[in-house]
């Protein structure tokens, strides 16, 4: 078996049109669609039981994948800044009673771990949101006694981030509105931020112009290393690196940056070519990509905390800071530099929710362009 090749170029539009037969591109752009879907159930009143409750906690209990990740990234972006314990499990815990909110949320309704943390929730009095296809035998164990916030934008598993991370926000906004509204934004405005991303990111965008290519260009051909600032953007890397492999066929670590801090002079080194005769008759489209590939850092950072971050990762080798200003093309500069850019201010939420659509984006486009 070939390995796979660089057959198009990032600024050939028609080429690269061309080549996306299984929606890549067009699924990675639908994050803002998800959202509004969302938001669309919720402005139905699709969570009016939920309104005027005082709960002792909201419990996020979550299937494998994206709901996970949702999970503990919005956990750590607000969970200690909103006023309600918010509690990740992965099933219904056995203390829940007629105080609590659960929320289930996973992709397969076939679940049977799932489906027995509506039952034991619904059964012990708790409110119960189901965020899952409405469909088999999770709704059977919903049965009208739990609200239900099913999927109404089809995309593939691992594009699902934000939809779970709107189906959440969305339920913490309808229990404590004021409250939550002073540090999570609401679902329109985090809709807007994620498509003025999928623009940015459009296929007709030059490289120089286009921050999803930019990414994929210099993901290209290197190991790659995610990490972040913070621990809600660290679990943003982590699905970074999931997505990667899922669609761009990339193989990439995360990691905590204290962790890359630590381990930098290991990656001169770690990134230097193998010689001799191994190399002498290496052929990367028969044989693929040389194991002596170079090694890329990329930290994922909030606007705020970019140059401090910039400032701890100088001493790395080869690293880049990635934040969600707009129109960011190659290597950033340092403030003032031309390559420095301004950005509308925004929340950490809506920060995150910009990098995960560019992530998907740039999965998609080394997907086309042969990845790695």
């Amino acid at each position: 078996m070939t390995a796979p090749s660089s057959l198009l170029d990032l600024d050939d539009v028609d080429a690269l049109l061309a080549a996306d037969v299984d929606g890549s591109l067009r699924f990675a752009a639908l994050g803002g669609a998800q959202i509004r879907a969302t938001q669309a159930t919720v402005e139905e009143d699709g969570l009016a039981r939920l309104h005027g409750l005082q709960p002792r906690s909201v419990v996020l209990v979550t299937g494998d994948g994206c709901a996970s990740r949702a999970a503990e990234l919005l956990t750590a972006a607000v969970g200690s800044r909103i006023g309600i314990p918010l509690v990740e499990s992965v099933g219904t815990p056995m203390w829940v009673g007629p105080l609590d909110v659960v929320v289930v949320a996973g992709d397969d309704a076939g679940d049977p771990r799932l489906v027995e943390s509506v039952d034991r929730a619904l059964g012990r009095g708790a409110e119960v949101v189901v965020a899952a296809p409405d469909e088999g035998p999770l709704r059977a164990a919903g049965a009208g006694r739990a609200t239900t916030l099913p999927p109404r934008v089809a995309v593939p598993d691992h594009h699902g981030l934000l939809r779970y991370v709107a189906v959440f926000l969305a339920v913490l906004i309808a229990i404590e509105s004021e409250r939550v509204a002073a540090v999570c934004p609401d679902l329109g405005r985090l809709a807007e931020a994620v498509d003025d991303e999928a623009l940015r990111d459009h296929p007709r965008n030059e490289v120089f112009h286009n921050p999803a290519k930019s990414l994929a260009a210099r993901i290209r051909r290197r190991r790659v290393v995610l990490s972040g600032d913070t621990r809600a953007t660290t679990h943003l890397a982590r699905h970074g690196t999931e997505v990667l492999l899922r669609t761009g066929g990339a193989v990439a670590a995360a990691a905590d940056l204290s962790e890359v801090l630590t381990a930098g002079p290991l990656f001169t080194a770690a990134g230097s070519r193998p010689t001799g005769e191994d190399s002498l008759f290496h052929d990367e489209q028969i044989d693929g990509p040389m194991p002596g590939m170079p090694l890329r850092v990329f930290v994922l950072a909030s606007e705020a905390n970019r140059p401090a971050v910039e400032r701890r990762v100088a001493a790395l080798p080869d690293a880049d800071v990635v934040v969600a200003a707009s129109d960011q093309a190659g290597p950033l500069g340092p403030p003032g530099s031309p390559t420095e850019t301004t950005a509308v201010a925004r929340g950490e939420l809506e920060q995150i929710a910009v990098l995960a659509s560019r992530l998907e984006m740039s999965a998609a486009y080394l997907r086309l362009i042969g990845g790695n």
